[in-house]
């Protein structure tokens, strides 16, 4: 019997597009993973703002030829959501990268990327906080035991000093940019479809390198001054085109056609990406702690992101 390649390919293309947004969110977690490898490893180089103003210096001149032809016209638009813009920027672009470059001066990248696998967590909490979405007892359980997995991180594995509990800057530092991710990740399902993605990419960037500006200033001008190294210029140039072009085009496409809870599921991919780079580029080890942490992590955010939110 002759195959009916007319209904083959209309059942085949549907699938595709249907795992289009899942394979740009798996290149949007191999390229963050890189950001966070090399956040630790140009951290003698270049301070953390001095890295993240640059990164999106150098994104909005990519970004400009393909995001301004679709920006014209869009002054009412712009004018009329600038808060939302203000704050995807604020969050996504300034704080919660700030913080992480901040934290990865003094904890390891294996350390910083295992911990960022409870994202999803606090996109739930971000939009319990925001959008009043109920929360239900399955998934303060799952938060309760992805934070234990958590502790189990920042204490190395020995869960009995927890009496005498030990802080890490570092680690707090990368907890703390935790939030603002959960925060973009639900302002996003705000954003204006007025505009297409490379101008909200666009605005949102330059939003935020208005307000990295003065803290560059400040970094440069009473902390320390970027070295201009060779490998300050390949970290930059790594970061603006793939962290930042690549990395929150595909992320920014994908939650928005999946939506930011299971978006944020996909963050589990960026540990594995983050890890396997810190070993092979930076020498770093995984030890057995960081397994046992990110299942337990992984094991609260599966039982959180399974669970349906009580009825309003």
């Amino acid at each position: 019997m002759p195959l009916d390649v007319s209904v083959a390919s209309t059942t085949i293309v549907p699938r595709w597009r249907a795992l289009l947004p899942y394979m740009a969110l798996t290149v949007t977690m191999m390229c963050w993973g890189g950001n966070w490898v090399v956040g630790r490893a140009i951290r003698g180089d270049m301070p953390p703002a001095a890295l993240n103003f640059w990164r999106w210096t150098v994104a909005l001149a990519i970004l400009a030829p393909v995001a301004l032809p679709g920006l014209r016209g869009k002054g009412r638009v712009l004018r009329r959501h600038w808060r939302l813009i203000a704050g995807l920027g604020g969050s996504g672009v300034v704080a919660f990268q700030l913080l992480a470059y901040l934290g990865l001066q003094s904890t390891t990248t294996v350390n910083a990327v295992v911990m960022n696998s409870a994202a999803p967590v606090f996109i739930i909490l971000c939009c319990w906080a925001i959008d009043r979405d109920r929360v239900s007892p399955r998934q303060i359980a799952g938060m309760a035991i992805s934070f234990l997995g958590i502790v189990t991180i920042m204490e190395e594995g020995n869960l009995a000093a927890l009496a005498d509990f030990k802080v890490r800057l570092g680690d707090v530092l990368i907890l703390s940019a935790m939030p603002f991710w959960g925060l973009y990740a639900v302002l996003l399902k705000r954003r204006p479809r007025e505009l297409d993605p490379p101008a909200l990419l666009f605005s949102v960037a330059v939003a935020g390198v208005l307000m990295l500006a003065p803290l560059y200033a400040v970094e440069t001008a009473f902390i320390r001054a970027p070295d201009a190294t060779l490998a300050s210029v390949e970290a930059v140039l790594y970061v603006g085109i793939f962290a930042s072009v690549v990395g929150f085009f595909c992320w920014n496409y994908g939650a928005s056609v999946v939506g930011p809870n299971r978006a944020g599921f996909m963050l589990h991919l960026l540990p594995g990406f983050g890890t396997l780079f810190a070993i092979l580029f930076l020498g770093e080890s995984l030890r057995l702690y960081h397994v046992i942490g990110i299942g337990t992590i992984i094991a609260g955010v599966l039982l959180a992101t399974s669970a349906r939110a009580p009825a309003r």
